[in-house]
């Protein structure tokens, strides 16, 4: 079973349809890690939460006291912006799998 596969309904081999790419999309504009979720990946999805956070607290912890908010955050917004595009690609393949499988 490889990584991008969807697990497999009651043993008749249904797959339940995954979550359109644009509603991830929107889900990981909205919170970081929820797109990951939403698409089947949860550990994927935790994973990026807890950089997001570590990074925009150990940037916080070290810039300069004059920084802007978003250059005080600057590790947490990278790690955030990351993960936009990684969850929607991730649906993107497995919404595109699920519809290649159907037909």
């Amino acid at each position: 079973m490889k990584a991008l596969d969807p697990p497999t309904g009651a043993g008749n081999g249904d797959v339940p349809r995954p979550p359109h790419p644009r509603l991830v999309l929107l889900l990981a504009v909205l919170l970081p890690g929820v797109g990951h979720v939403a698409a089947g990946f949860p550990r994927r999805g935790l994973v990026f939460l807890f950089y997001t956070v570590l990074f925009g607290w150990l940037t916080a912890r070290y810039a300069y006291p004059d920084a802007s908010f978003v250059g005080r955050h600057a590790g947490g917004f990278l790690v955030y912006a990351l993960s936009i595009p990684d969850a929607y690609r991730l649906a993107r393949l497995r919404y595109a799998r699920w519809r290649a499988d159907r037909a």
